[in-house]
This record gives structure tokens, sequence and C-alpha cells, in this order.
């Protein structure tokens, strides 16, 4: 017989056997630890436990409902060891090098113009932004356009979390990629912030 603890991740009640728990609070820590010093700790954090609660989710069901140890560990090989953002690991890796995960088409609300459709089509494809719109543009010369735009703005979901965002450019959604995603972000505007000073 096991203890079980109840752990909220991602706004979700989670049951969790107690050396599964251990493990989690461990890595978590971790995870802290590094970005302890760092303004945008909070929101990589709630997002990394988004990805987690996420993860938790897909493997339980009616038969399952305790979070083990096996889950656990699963998840950290899926989200990857924090100490690869640091560079402490063996293999150092650049810090912006990303791995790369399966694409999922959404809407990009960071590069709209209208919706959002053709960046995040765009993104998904890997093709610019700019090039997408001009496409658009010649669709609606010939009618068709307009409609194909609609509808894809109404059944396409938008990207609102880190995790959807990574998965549009086709990012693996783990630690170190969360991590440079926010790097990149605040450094994005950092940059705007000057330029708008100037």
């Amino acid at each position: 017989m096991k203890k079980t603890f109840s752990v909220n991740l991602g706004n979700q009640v989670y049951y969790i056997d107690d050396d599964a728990y251990l493990r989690l609070k461990e890595y978590l820590d971790l995870i802290e630890s590094y970005f302890s010093d760092q303004k945008e700790r909070e929101d990589i954090i709630n997002d990394i436990e988004l990805r987690i609660s996420e993860l938790f989710t897909e493997r339980l069901g009616i038969s399952k409902q305790v979070v083990t140890l096996k889950d656990v560990e699963e998840m950290i090989t899926i989200m990857g060891d924090p100490r690869e953002i640091s560079g402490t690991d063996e293999e150092p890796r650049p810090a912006h090098e990303r791995t790369t995960g399966p694409r999922r088409i959404y809407r990009d609300p960071d590069n709209r113009m209208i919706g959002g459709v053709c960046s995040g089509l765009g993104a998904y494809l890997g093709i610019d932004t700019v090039i997408m719109r001009i496409l658009f543009i010649l669709f609606l010369i010939f009618g068709v356009g307009f409609l194909v735009y609609i509808i894809l703005w109404i059944v396409v979901p938008e990207a609102r979390t880190t995790a959807q965002k990574l998965e549009m450019r086709g990012d693996s959604v783990n630690v170190s990629n969360i991590g440079n995603f926010f790097k990149d972000e605040f450094e994005s505007v950092k940059k705007s912030f000057r330029r708008k000073k100037r």
C-alpha cells in the first residue's frame, strides 16, 4: 500500500504516489532554482506546469487515476533536463537551438493583421507570413480567398499558451524550448521598448 498526495498542476488536481511526488518535487525545484533570478520566472514555471499537466492527463483515464513514478519519469524524458537550458549537461547545446516536434496548426495572435490566419499558416507551413498574405490576396481576387479566410478564422484555434505557440512552429514542448521561448520574447520586448524610447 502506498500513500498518495494531491497536487495542483496547471489548475488541475492530480493524485500522485509518494515516490512519484518526491521525484516530481525534485524536478520542479530544479527548474525553479534555474529560473530563480529571472523576471519571467513565474510565466515559465506556469507554462511548464501546464505542459506537465497535459502529459499527465494523457496518461490517466477511467482505469488509471493515480500518477506513478513511471509516469513522472516518462514526463521528465519528454520535457528534458532543466540543466540543458543552462548548459551544465555533458554536451552543451547552443542557447537558441530548439528540438523539433510535430507541427500543429493555430492562428498566430502575435503576428496577426486581422485574425492571425495567415501568420499561423505561415508558421505551420514554414513559409514567410508576407507570402501567405499575398497568396490570400490573390485568392481574394479570384473570389474564394475571403470565404476560405473566414472559415479558417472560425475553425482554427488561436495559439494562446506557450506550448501551442511552440507546436505551431514545430518545436518540441520541453523545458529547454519553453525557457528559450521566454528568453526570445523578453529580448524582443526589450528591443521594441528601446526603439520606442528613441
